[in-house]
């Protein structure tokens, strides 16, 4: 017989594994012959993993949470699934790119191994989030995920890198600093209104009973601080700073999942605030929403350096998203929707934005020209990458945008729906000049000069566009099941 030590504990699912694969790949990463290929294969065991909670959670299986520590539902598989798809994709870069760019390096064998030990410490504490049914333990994945990412904003070790990473640091850290004295306010309101387990289901149950000062206070504190982390204006300055500078795979993760994977925490709280008198939790989201997509839009018509312009992106959209909150549950689909294609189509332009910088070595919008003549393949992929992102059809990110703005309308939020529709529009317009500018005209020297970069970031990217251009014109049955059911959770959160 099995002695009772050895058995797993009740309740164990192999979806809790989902971030074991990358912690041991980050083991194997000192052994430079594996690192590459253990990174790859860490990264589709835990799309494996992922694919099966979310098959579970479609089939109505119960996923029952681990000593109240860890758990799975639709909400959590949504993001879940993204990150490690995005895993996958980045680690299928991250090969051919770094090996690439550390070609001419001095240290290229220590360099290479820094780096494949933090991007998979970083990748397995992304997946580790969605996984998190403790408020504090999510904060901390969440900050494990910032401590990580910091090496390799800073990964090449020059001044502007190096920069970049401390302003990361020190912006976002003093904003988890700021939501962590939010959470403890709750977790003591908990206590006060009768105790039980610290989950976000358990917070949920008891915020009627909670002091209604107290989670307005919390909600300042989350709000702000998490804010910071998430990219929101005005405190936001760090990210393009950040995802500018990073190597490419590590912007697709940190602007594809990472300031999502913040807001879902923020979406796992919502329900702790929806019902406070006097609050008015729409508004305050639909506000900071609009602020945000409103300034980003302005910045992307003026920015010089194209992998910041898909940073300032990120701004924009995480600004949508926090627009979308604010419309209730009638934009919780729309919201989920949005999700999930600015992850899929944010990548994808890093990955596009990567392959130009390879090829010609600056990151300047106005020293790449005529990329059409010299480069096509390079060309269409950064053209295709740039209308997807700015929500052109037929591309996915039109249809959750439009989405959005639907259920504005339905919903009867006119100033919403014409100040998102009109800053929408402005960063479409600022995100087609930079790219035409890029694209097409005579060749700049930099594009005549252009060296031949490794072919296989082509086909990362080419895998990268598939999904964005499938789902914008055919939504899979069982993803579509998956986001409603999501959305039903989210909803929960939201004004009716």
């Amino acid at each position: 017989m099995t002695p009772a030590l050895a058995m797993p504990p009740a309740g164990f699912n192999p979806v809790w594994l989902m971030p074991v694969p990358a912690l041991l790949a980050a083991l194997w990463s000192g052994w430079l012959p594996a690192a590459r290929w253990v990174t790859m294969l860490a990264a589709l065991l835990g799309l494996a993993l992922a694919l099966l909670g979310a098959h579970d959670i479609l089939a109505g299986h119960d996923l029952p949470t681990l000593q109240s520590w860890i758990g799975l539902d639709a909400l959590g598989a949504v993001f879940a699934l993204l990150t490690a798809f995005l895993g996958v994709t980045a680690s299928l870069y991250s090969g051919p790119y770094i090996s690439h760019h550390l070609a001419h390096s001095d240290d290229a064998r220590a360099a290479l191994r820094r780096y494949y030990v933090y991007f998979n410490l970083f990748l397995a504490s992304l997946l580790a989030v969605p996984l998190m049914q403790q408020p504090a333990l999510a904060w901390v994945t969440i900050e494990l995920t910032t401590l990580f990412s910091i090496f390799l904003v800073g990964f090449d070790s020059n001044r502007p890198a190096l920069e970049a990473a401390w302003k990361y640091a020190v912006i976002t850290i003093m904003g988890a600093t700021v939501a962590a004295l939010g959470f403890f306010l709750l977790l003591w309101g908990l206590d006060r209104a009768g105790g039980g387990p610290q989950t976000f289901a358990a917070l949920a149950q008891a915020s009627a009973h909670m002091d209604p000062l107290l989670r307005k206070v919390a909600f300042a504190l989350i709000i702000f601080g998490f804010g910071a982390k998430i990219g929101l204006v005005p405190i936001h300055t760090w990210l393009p700073d950040a995802h500018s500078q990073a190597p490419t795979p590590v912007c697709a993760l940190l602007s594809g999942i990472e300031v999502s994977l913040i807001l879902y925490v923020v979406m796992r709280l919502l329900p702790v605030f929806i019902s406070l008198p006097g609050l008015h939790l729409e508004h305050w989201l639909s506000v900071i929403g609009l602020v945000s997509v409103g300034v980003a839009a302005f910045l992307l018509l003026q920015v010089h350096d194209y992998k910041r312009l898909f940073a300032y992106s990120t701004v924009e959209h995480m600004g949508i998203l926090m627009t979308g909150l604010g419309l209730g549950k009638i934009a919780a689909y729309p919201v989920m929707l949005q999700v999930m294609t600015h992850a899929l189509t944010k990548s994808l332009a890093f990955y596009a934005a990567g392959i130009v910088l390879v090829i010609t070595g600056t990151r300047e919008i106005a020293s790449v020209r005529g990329l059409l003549r010299r480069r096509p393949w390079t060309a269409a992929l950064f053209l295709a990458a740039a209308l997807a992102i700015a929500g052109a059809p037929p591309f996915a990110v039109f249809s959750s945008e439009f989405a959005i703005l639907r259920a504005a309308a339905a919903g009867g939020d006119y100033a919403s729906l014409i100040l998102l529709a009109l800053f929408i529009i402005i960063a479409f317009t600022g995100i087609l000049i930079q790219a035409n500018r890029m694209v097409f005209g005579e060749p700049s020297p930099a594009v005549a000069e252009a060296v031949h970069g490794p072919r296989g970031l082509q086909w990362v990217a080419v895998l990268a566009l598939l999904p964005v251009l499938l789902l914008g014109l055919w939504m899979p049955q069982p993803l579509a099941q998956l986001l409603q059911a999501a959305a039903h959770q989210l909803a929960g959160g939201l004004a009716p």
